[in-house]
């Protein structure tokens, strides 16, 4: 054989792993995150991170279901989160009602349409989220990289308030009820598990 099948024989084998490690999860119908997000108050110190400062506005923990992933490598957002899930609990993360919602991500937005409701449209909206993952370890950045579409995650931490010395700010909504700009959780996440 010539370098050039051996190539194409790695590359396609390299594809198809790839495709095989990033497949997404079908459950089936039903709910597999029937809880609401858990939010606390804190009384937690300040997080010193890569030049940034965290402050505590909350503990948040969350079950819910992946239902987008989008991964950031530019501009100072990215360096404090590499990663937006949109999360969905409740109808949110029931396979039968999803299979009619058009789901994407993108410039640190969640978007979702649909030609005809299955549920109101609030409840989407009151049970869906994007939310800015910040890494608090390598651990949970090893867990992040392998997320995948339609897994239910189990995800721990606070909801903060991020700063930086030459006076750039992101703050994190503290209710899953608002819309629209400024409604994303930013998350510093200690723990994340898949259930």
């Amino acid at each position: 054989m010539n370098w050039k099948v051996l190539l194409f024989i790695g590359l396609i084998s390299y594809g198809a792993f790839h495709h095989y490690q990033n497949r997404p999860v079908i459950h089936g119908v039903g709910e597999t995150a029937s809880s609401e997000p858990s939010q606390t108050s804190t009384r937690a110190a300040d997080i010193q991170l890569n030049g940034f400062t965290l402050t505590p506005l909350a503990e948040y923990s969350i079950k819910a279901r992946v239902l987008s992933k989008e991964d950031y490598s530019m501009g100072t957002e990215a360096t404090l989160s590499p990663t937006d899930l949109a999360l969905g609990w409740g109808p949110m993360s029931d396979e039968a009602i999803l299979s009619k919602i058009d789901i994407s991500q993108r410039n640190r937005f969640f978007y979702w349409h649909v030609d005809a409701f299955p549920i109101p449209q609030r409840e989407i909206e009151i049970h869906a989220a994007n939310t800015h993952i910040i890494p608090a370890n390598d651990t949970v950045k090893r867990q992040l990289s392998k997320v995948r579409l339609g897994q239910t995650l189990h995800i721990k931490g606070q909801l903060v308030e991020a700063k930086r010395a030459d006076g750039w700010h992101w703050r994190s909504s503290l209710t899953r009820e608002d819309t629209g700009a400024g409604a994303c959780e930013l998350m510093y996440v200690s723990e994340l598990s898949v259930i």
